[in-house]
This record gives C-alpha cells, structure tokens and sequence, in this order.
C-alpha cells in the first residue's frame, strides 16, 4: 500500500439523509442513572415483546432493531460513557473523528492493533456479544446473529478498507488533527492517538464501505508510518539525537541549544564534558499512552574549528610539555 499523505483541501460528500436514532435511554425506558441490571432487564423486556418471529406487527420489527441498537450503547459500559459525554450519537457513530485516549482496546470509538469486532449493529444485530448471550437466552441459539430465524440471513456488513498515514514527530508530538483520503475518495480528519508507534493498525468503526440495506457499513484500518527524521531517531517513547558542544563550552562548561520535537531549549553543559556523553531531558520524547511523554536524549560532539591557530599551538606545547 502506498502512504496516504494528509491532504490540504476538503471534499463534500453527498449523503442520503434519514431519520436520526432516538435517545437510547428512551427507547430502553430508562433514566440516565439506571444500573446495569435496569438497563439489561430493560433491554430483554422489549426484546422478547417486538422480536419479528413472535410478533407480527408491522412496526414490530423497527422496535427490535431500535432495542438492540439502544443496547448496544447502553449495554457496553465504554459505549455508554462516550455517549453520555457526547463522543458517539444515537447510532453508535462518532459525532467527531478524532481519539481519545490510546490503549489494547476501544477508546473513542475505535478499536486499536486491528481487532475484529462483532457482526452486530444498530440495524440488524446483537451489541458484541453482550446483546447477543441475552438474545440466545430468550428465543434460542436459531436467534444468534442479529434476530435471523430459521432460513434468514443477517444483513451484509460493509467492507473493511485499508490506508496508510504517514505523519512525522513532530506532528504526533503536537496531536494535530490530520486529513486522511480513503479508498474511493473519502476523506476524513483524524487526531494521532498518544503511544502510536510505527507499523500499528487502528480500526475506525463505521468508515468503510456501507453494508447492504439495514446493515452496517465496514471499518476503516488505517497504518500509521511515522516518517524518518533528520534530526531525531525514535528509541520507544524517548527519542534521539546528537548536539555540536564548541570546544570551549566542553573545557569551560557553559550554556548551549538543545533541538527538540517542540523547539530548541537551553542545556547547561558541566567543565570538561567529553564528547559522547549523554544527558537526558525529561519529558521532551513521544507521548505515552497513559499521558505522559518520553525523554529526549542528547549526546555531544566536540566541535573543532579547522583555522583555530591559538589551539593548534596550545595542542603542540602541551604535546611537547608530555614528551620531555
């Protein structure tokens, strides 16, 4: 695959519009501060009264597929804060592309390191698991995979796209938000997670090719490639680099400038330094994935001046003071 550079224009996209998913907590019927045994007797409550193989209402079949979408929110204790504090509507769909937070799992409503998720969603399916243990209790293991009866298959779930992303250090340092171009030419901003290394796959739920009627659409994998740099090399979350020491702050000590991902620092060098040795600047490295952020090491090189005639003759006494 060849790396998806971040694009400097937008694209508007021509969407079909369609009714809104209701709050989940009114269609389960609960209030915000339900339990998890409120929000799952709630949940099972409606389940076995509008399910389409026991009910033969018209309208039935929308309020099974609206209970289990409301599920699949309230039933995940992740899925349930990020709607709560406004990071996924009512479908289950960031209401902002971005990441909050980095770890093994989910966050932000994206899943990390590529892991599958569950063929389950807001129109034809069971919320990962949690929603479908609770349907095979009720109607049976024939109700497995989003309510489809005997004979009945489940709505086709999109395709998964793959992209790549190339960012450079600096760029995952500051946590700016990139545009990222898909196949087919969607286009989309993402915000680099903290602790993203080279070569890792995140999973951006629901942006991939759209599923067939009622299902839901694919994922997007996108590859971050962190771009190499002239300066720094990347050791984990630390970060690397070596610094010219002028001869005189290496015999005399003195202050020099330190390079960093976020601008140069002042470093006060200690009498008679050597060159390769390293100092080490706290929390100047990559961020973390708990929020915090590596160090940058700093190894010096002792400069020596081609035209320094002083230096020369100081080198020759002392060379001749030695051999007598």
């Amino acid at each position: 695959m060849r790396p998806v550079w971040p694009l400097l224009h937008s694209r508007r996209e021509t969407t079909k519009l369609k009714r809104p998913m209701r709050n989940p907590y009114e269609v389960l019927g609960v209030p915000k501060t339900a339990g998890e045994a409120e929000i799952k007797k709630a949940y099972r409550k409606l389940a076995k009264t509008y399910h389409p193989d026991t009910n033969k209402d018209a309208k039935a079949k929308d309020r099974f597929a609206e209970a289990n979408s409301a599920y699949e929110i309230l039933g995940e204790p992740e899925k349930r804060r990020q709607f709560d504090r406004g990071e996924i509507d009512g479908d289950g769909k960031p209401r902002a592309t971005g990441f909050e937070g980095f770890g093994g799992g989910r966050a932000g409503g994206f899943d990390f390191g590529g892991a599958p998720r569950g063929r389950g969603g807001p129109a034809g399916g069971m919320a990962g698991g949690m929603g479908e243990d609770i349907f095979s209790h009720l109607f049976g293991e024939a109700f497995r995979a989003g309510g489809a009866g005997p004979g009945q298959r489940a709505p086709a779930r999109g395709e998964d796209v793959a992209a790549e992303l190339g960012v450079t250090l600096e760029q995952i340092v500051s946590e700016e938000k990139l545009r990222v171009g898909l196949p087919g030419g969607r286009e989309f901003d993402v915000m680099i997670p903290k602790g993203v290394v080279d070569g890792q796959t995140i999973r951006l739920r629901g942006l991939g090719s759209p599923g067939g009627p009622r299902a839901e659409p694919g994922d997007a994998l996108l590859t971050i490639r962190v771009l190499p740099h002239a300066r720094f090399t990347v050791d984990g979350a630390d970060v690397r680099t070596t610094v010219d020491l002028p001869l005189e702050d290496a015999v005399l000590g003195g202050a020099i400038r330190v390079p960093t991902l976020t601008g140069a620092v002042e470093m006060k060098m200690p009498p008679m330094t050597s060159s390769g040795r390293t100092f080490r600047l706290r929390g100047k490295g990559l961020p973390k994935k708990d929020g915090t952020r590596g160090d940058l090491f700093a190894t010096t090189a002792i400069q020596l001046l081609a035209d320094d005639a002083g230096l020369t003759e100081f080198v020759k006494g002392r060379r001749t003071a030695r051999a007598e």
